[in-house]
């Protein structure tokens, strides 16, 4: 390891709280760092602990471990070129040594509920009633979650770290503190009005900003052995690489409090931990034992979430035999979904604790949500609903899947299912156009795996409110078009879909009007609803069941119709759909991944003929071993490389850059229209990536749609893990 291997690595803790950087220890991101709290979980992510600078005092000569890049350009020091190894698995180790010497360094970031109260916040079923007496008493125009809050002081934001010296002398570890507070998103500065105050008791000493007279995030170190001696400077003009390239601020200062001297004999250890929040007399003592206790509960935490369960199968296809028929397409049967013959593989293992790591709390709502990206995204609805079948359905965390349905449920206003919550208080943002259809399209797919129709009973009202909605009208002019029974929407400045880059106030890619997959979507949508109306009418009494069968034939009449106006996306000039019917009529032709979305749905309302004819279009112009890109190489607003200031990245985004989630869509629409066909898609580079690129465990976001196709966006995707988790088997 004799080069600057900026590869990351990723720890969270189920509450928005992560720990990041690089595989050579050095920071390139203002996201780096050890210690980044989410102190409104999952929001209000604070850094606050960046790293230990460490060097050791061998006889005659100190050696420092660290690596730094400076603003003038320079490395110093230079640890990496004495690293060893490094491995992820089954936390992060780094090994320095030369002939005579070896130290190791592990990272642990334990999970962040402690107490049974914590198991609630991750999909299990709570005290419902207890919400529900919060509804009436709050008087809120939002409700509740069903779940009761969980106090706060049932939340944990740490860190562990742990050393082990081997050598044929005894050796001294100098641990230097280097700090901050500040936003996650926004570089630290020395400024007169910033400082730190430090308390040190017996093996820890407590911290906290102060700027301008405001008091930062309290949070405290404390370790097994070793002496702390307070030694205040500051650590000015770090350079991150990573925001260079990117056009953004790219200098940080940290503060040092002081530093950690540790004597070691051949074979010691010590063991450090870093939590948010005042010392209490009441924790737990650090031991030598702490850092083996903490990764054993971590790994026992998920063999228990995913233990003796096989994945399930993504879903089956029995409406592909009828494809273009609504109504056998409804008399397909809705079984479980069938338990996959493959045994679980290493790989598979890698992908569900991939997985895990976008499943989080949200205080606000006081329920389960799901990270849409680390390091710098938030939970959105889309990327939510879009990837929980991924995340929940295949690994059978059907408690989990229930109750983010629920709580997007809960939240449905206008006949829409709300994009991004707020971290405390005020309206959720209810900016998208598909999340309440990929709602109702996941609800689908957790109903078909459980068969749990007392939840169909108690989601139905929302699914009849986006109903009514849309065909009435709603936010954004969205509303259905009486004359095809096509959704459109026509609000000049927004991006109500997927595709929702905006430049300078103005959408990147303009989608208004009537988008393909927006009327796939709505089409299947309408499917699964005659479906459910027809389950609850056998359940209900002979008034309330005539009703239901009504509202079926109703439902199921309304799809014939968008079913024959789907047809009019075909252009048989290119063999392919429009993108999107635009609001004056005209048809946009360019080739886009959204054709292949419109086929993967549960219910598809096109015939095998342009289905076959729209993958074979799709396989030569935008499959790529990564993903599919978002816009054919051949069109002249094609951006082959995601590169540039923030503007020019924006343009890019969906202008050609590859998305890898959409290799999902693609292998069901594939399945559908090629059943008996070799998928065209070699899963190795994408798995090359996963094991071994980029953030070491999980899947980037995006890739650039030239080759090489390098590694783009946020290192590690939400949708991108739970696409690959619902198709790969090996």
């Amino acid at each position: 390891m004799n080069d600057l291997d900026t590869r990351e690595w990723l720890l969270t803790n189920g509450m928005g709280s992560f720990a990041s950087g690089t595989v050579c220890d050095v920071r390139t991101r203002t996201y780096h760092g050890w210690l980044i709290a989410a102190t409104s979980p999952p929001s209000g992510r604070t850094l606050l602990f960046s790293h230990l600078e460490a060097s050791l005092e061998l006889p005659g000569r100190v050696v420092p471990l660290g690596t730094n890049f400076w603003g003038t350009g320079q490395v110093e020091p230079t640890g990496y070129k004495l690293q060893r190894s490094f491995d992820i698995n089954p936390v992060p180790k780094w090994i320095w040594g030369e002939n005579d010497w070896q130290l190791s360094r592990q990272l642990i970031m334990p999970y962040g509920m402690v107490g049974e109260e914590g198991d609630r916040g991750t999909g299990g079923q709570g005290d419902r009633e207890t919400g529900r007496q919060g509804d009436r008493e709050n008087n809120s125009s939002f409700p509740l979650s069903p779940y009761p809050p969980i106090s706060p002081s049932s939340f944990s934001h740490r860190i562990l770290i742990h050393y082990r010296y081997e050598g044929k002398d005894a050796a001294i570890l100098r641990l230097r503190l280097l700090i901050g507070d500040r936003d996650f998103h926004h570089q630290q500065r020395a400024t007169p009005e910033l400082h730190f105050s430090q308390m040190l008791g017996q093996q820890q000493v407590c911290l906290q900003a102060i700027n301008s007279g405001n008091f930062g995030t309290p949070w405290h170190l404390r370790w097994t052995q070793g002496n702390y001696q307070s030694d205040t400077v500051w650590y000015w003009n770090y350079q991150l690489l990573e925001e260079t390239r990117r056009g953004l601020g790219d200098r940080e200062d940290f503060f040092s409090p002081g530093y950690l001297t540790v004597a070691l004999n051949p074979g010691d250890a010590v063991t450090l931990e870093a939590r948010v929040g005042f010392p209490e007399p009441t924790s737990d003592v650090l031991t030598s034992q702490t850092f083996a206790e903490a990764l054993e509960a971590e790994q026992e935490r998920l063999s228990q979430i995913f233990a003796c369960r096989p994945p399930l199968s993504p879903f089956g296809f029995a409406s592909r035999l009828n494809a273009g028929n609504p109504r056998t397409a409804l008399d397909s049967p809705s079984p479980s979904l069938p338990l996959s013959p493959f045994p679980p593989s290493p790989i598979w293992q890698k992908l569900l604790r991939a997985s895990d790591q976008f499943i989080v709390y949200r205080a606000s709502i006081a329920g389960p949500t799901v990270i849409a990206g680390y390091h710098w995204f938030n939970d959105w609805g889309r990327d939510t609903l879009i990837a929980l079948p991924g995340l929940a359905l295949v690994p059978q965390r059907f408690d989990l899947a229930k109750g983010v349905l629920e709580t997007f449920g809960r939240y449905c206003h206008y006949g829409l299912i709300p994009n991004a919550f707020p971290d405390a208080g005020g309206e959720p943002f209810y900016n998208s156009i598909d999340a309440a259809l990929w709602w109702i399209e996941t609800l689908g797919l957790y109903l078909e795996a459980t068969q749990d129709w007392a939840f169909l009973a108690q989601q139905y009202p929302v699914v009849q409110q986006i109903h009514k909605a849309f065909v009435g009208g709603t936010r954004y002019n969205i509303q259905v078009d009486s004359t095809d029974g096509l959704v459109s929407w026509d609000t000049r400045g927004e991006a109500l879909t997927w595709m929702d880059a905006v430049v300078g106030g103005q959408p990147a890619t303009p989608r208004r009007g009537k988008p393909v997959e927006i009327n796939a979507l709505w089409y299947s949508a309408l499917c699964w609803a005659s479906r459910w109306a027809e389950i609850l009418s056998e359940q209900q009494p002979p008034a309330e069941s005539t009703r239901l069968v009504k509202q079926a034939r109703r439902y199921i009449e309304q799809a014939k119709q968008v079913q024959a106006s789907l047809q009019k996306y075909w252009n048989p000039q290119l063999g392919y759909f429009y993108d999107t019917i635009e609001p004056d009529d005209r048809r946009n032709s360019q080739i886009r991944p959204n054709a292949v979305l419109a086929l993967s749905l549960r219910h598809c309302g096109f015939s095998q003929q342009h289905g076959r004819q729209i993958l074979d279009k799709a396989t030569s112009s935008l499959l790529t071993p990564y993903g599919l890109r978002s816009l054919d190489r051949s069109d002249p607003e094609y951006i082959g490389k995601y590169l540039g200031n923030p503007e020019q990245r924006d343009r890019a985004y969906h202008q050609g850059t590859v998305w890898s989630w959409l290799i999902g869509p693609f292998i069901r629409a594939w399945e559908r229209f090629y059943p008996e066909e070799p998928l065209p898609f070699d899963w190795q580079p994408l798995l090359d990536h996963f094991l071994h690129d980029a953030c070491i465990g999980s899947i980037s976001e995006i890739f650039d749609g030239d080759e090489p196709h390098h590694p783009r966006g946020a290192i590690a995707q939400a949708w991108s893990v739970a696409e690959v988790v619902r198709h790969y088997r090996n």
